[in-house]
């Protein structure tokens, strides 16, 4: 099972030097995947929790492919009716080739209405435009020959069966276990690739509703390997806890992936 981050493409505190960094740390530590998020209109209701700087995915993960070797990168996620899917194909496919194949084009319908309306696209259309738009990048791509990963968010009925239907893996973010774990005993998925939390405490957390990744190391360590036993191929962890001010501060969330890299390989040799 591979472990990814998902690396803060936002924020007061992010600039190229701290995105290179991000970059590297996660390498070093042995990760295998590094994700960013997106937005392309930073509207009040998105500014909130992320705020410009807000460095667009493609142009970002291009730049990143070329300081890192062994890196997987991708979008978690990228909201799919934002953009022309012949461009996304477009965009998607040569990322894939620059980087040697080691591209994940996660993606999702999008939740932030005025962003919606800011890009003239239809809020209530979302989930109809996403399906048309994954039909298209699979023909795209079977006419350039590419055979870029799908990984589909989010957790509804209709997102379930966009995953099915379209996807390499579900890619769902921040559910508890429970929550994970009967998704898949209730539908088959074509792969599973979870993004979970990631916030480590010095008590655990007794709570039936508590995210994985939420919790001691020892939870954290626990979380992984149910995940495992659920099929995952690949888990991102999120150290992101909502408050822009953290991205001031990499140096903690360094940290956290560092001490569970780190019990994760103890574990596992």
């Amino acid at each position: 099972m591979q472990l990814g981050v998902n690396v803060p493409n936002f924020g007061p505190g992010t600039d190229p030097g701290v995105l290179r960094t991000w970059a590297r740390t996660v390498e070093a530590l042995g990760f295998d995947l590094l994700m960013v998020s997106d937005h392309v209109a930073v509207t009040p209701d998105v500014a909130e929790r992320y705020p410009e700087p807000f460095h667009e995915p493609f142009t970002t993960l291009s730049w990143l492919a070329g300081i890192t070797t062994g890196l997987r990168l991708g979008t978690t996620v990228l909201v799919l009716p934002y953009r022309n899917p012949l461009l996304v194909a477009r965009m998607a496919g040569t990322l894939d080739r620059l980087s040697g194949g080691r591209f994940v084009l996660g993606v999702g319908v999008g939740w932030a209405r005025q962003e919606f309306d800011a890009l003239g696209v239809p809020f209530g259309a979302r989930g109809r435009l996403t399906d048309e738009y994954l039909g298209t990048l699979r023909e795209s791509w079977k006419e350039q020959g590419l055979s870029v990963p799908v990984w589909v968010g989010g957790h509804s009925g209709a997102a379930l069966r966009r995953a099915v239907r379209f996807g390499d893996a579900w890619h769902p973010l921040r559910l508890p276990l429970a929550r994970m774990r009967s998704v898949l005993a209730e539908r088959p998925m074509p792969g599973f690739a979870p993004r979970i939390a990631l916030r480590l405490t010095d008590a655990p957390v007794d709570d039936p509703e508590r995210p994985a990744g939420v919790g001691t190391v020892e939870q954290v360590l626990d979380d992984l390997r149910q995940l495992r036993d659920l099929g995952a191929q690949s888990v991102v962890f999120d150290p992101y806890h909502g408050d822009p001010e953290e991205t001031r501060r990499p140096q903690s969330a360094w940290q956290a992936l560092s001490t569970v890299a780190t019990h994760w390989k103890a574990a596992r040799s």
